[in-house]
């Protein structure tokens, strides 16, 4: 009798005869499909050949595109706001925006929020500020006609003003150091004026030993090196023109009326309420004006008013700049155009005198 090979299609080369359900090896593990093990008649038989999908192929499912996988929101929904709760009764709310110091606060200063917004940073201070330096710029005339103490009195008052303001223009607040050794430097300036028969040589000492100073000052901070740079630069130009303002102490007494009558009348003309091109006419005509009339007539007072009038335009322009508070509108505001007209008033003084 023929042996027949084994069917079911596991194609086993061996020439024994098959055994039969009853003579199965009840030790062999039973074998899942693509798994291995070890055959005690390997040595003697082929290497069984498995056909068709293995236990991998089989069981895991495809895996899908990312396409199909990912998520995309549809397009054509609008989307959702959250309503911002409204704040409690009573409460105060908490301001988003705040001046820059030198201390290194990165809050959003008012002058970044403009230009982010798209509006000019130049704000001009107004009629009221105007009037302020006009009062002002009179009491430095009267002191100047009654003599050197009286106008030693608003002129100390300009100076104070003057370095409070710059430091806040420049968004340094608060700067109480830089501040007072600004206005240290003009009260030392004036009494060593003083002292010197009003010598104008002492205010350029002055400003190289506040120079010296305010460098020394900064090298103390523990700021950032770029606002070492700011705080220097504000000490320096703050302490600077409020020693510059000395130059009424040191001028004759009539170039100081004529050109603080003046820089009075060439501010409140350029608070009105017209165009920018036409104030400026206005305001420098009647300076001319007024110093032609208190400088008895003459063409050398209409000079020194017009001359005094475009430094005072040139001050009042820098406190407009980059978006101004209402504090830098009542300080430097009021004070810069007399303080930038302070030396000219002694310059032209001397040249028409």
């Amino acid at each position: 009798m023929t042996n027949q090979p084994y069917g079911g299609g596991y194609g086993y080369g061996a020439q024994e005869p098959p055994l039969t359900p009853y003579q199965q090896p009840q030790s062999q593990p039973q074998a899942w499909p693509g798994q291995r093990y070890d055959d005690p008649y390997a040595d003697q038989q082929h290497t069984q050949q498995w056909q068709g999908q293995t236990w991998e192929t089989q069981m895991q499912p495809p895996v899908a595109a990312a396409e199909e996988t990912s998520y995309l929101p549809p397009q054509d929904v609008a989307p959702v706001r959250v309503p911002e709760p409204a704040p409690a009764a009573g409460a105060e709310p908490e301001p988003e925006y705040g001046p820059a110091t030198l201390a290194g606060n990165t809050r959003v200063t008012d002058a970044q929020r403009a230009r982010a917004e798209g509006r000019s940073p130049i704000i001009e201070p107004g009629m009221q500020p105007a009037l302020l330096t006009a009062v002002l710029g009179l009491l430095l005339a009267g002191g100047a006609a009654l003599g050197t103490y009286a106008l030693l009195v608003p002129l100390v008052v300009l100076q104070g003003v003057t370095a409070a303001g710059w430091f806040r223009l420049n968004g340094m607040w608060p700067a109480r150091q830089g501040i007072a050794l600004g206005f240290l430097g003009a009260l030392v300036a004036d009494a060593a004026m003083l002292a010197a028969d009003r010598s104008p040589g002492v205010i350029l000492g002055a400003l190289g030993v506040w120079v010296l100073l305010s460098l020394a000052l900064q090298l103390r901070s523990h700021a950032d090196p770029d606002e070492r740079i700011y705080g220097l630069m504000a000490t320096v130009v703050a302490a600077a023109l409020a020693i510059a303002a000395g130059g009424y102490l040191a001028a004759d007494a009539d170039a100081v009326v004529v050109g603080a009558v003046a820089v009075a009348a060439a501010t409140v003309a350029r608070a009105l309420p017209v165009a920018t091109a036409v104030s400026v006419v206005v305001a420098l005509a009647a300076a001319a004006g007024a110093g032609y009339a208190v400088g008895g007539m003459a063409s050398d007072g209409a000079l020194v008013g017009a001359g005094a009038a475009v430094c005072a335009l040139i001050g009042h322009r820098a406190a407009s700049y980059d978006y101004p508070s209402r504090f830098v509108h009542f300080t430097a505001g009021v004070a810069l155009p007399l303080a930038a007209a302070g030396p000219v008033v002694y310059a032209l003084g001397r040249v028409f005198g």
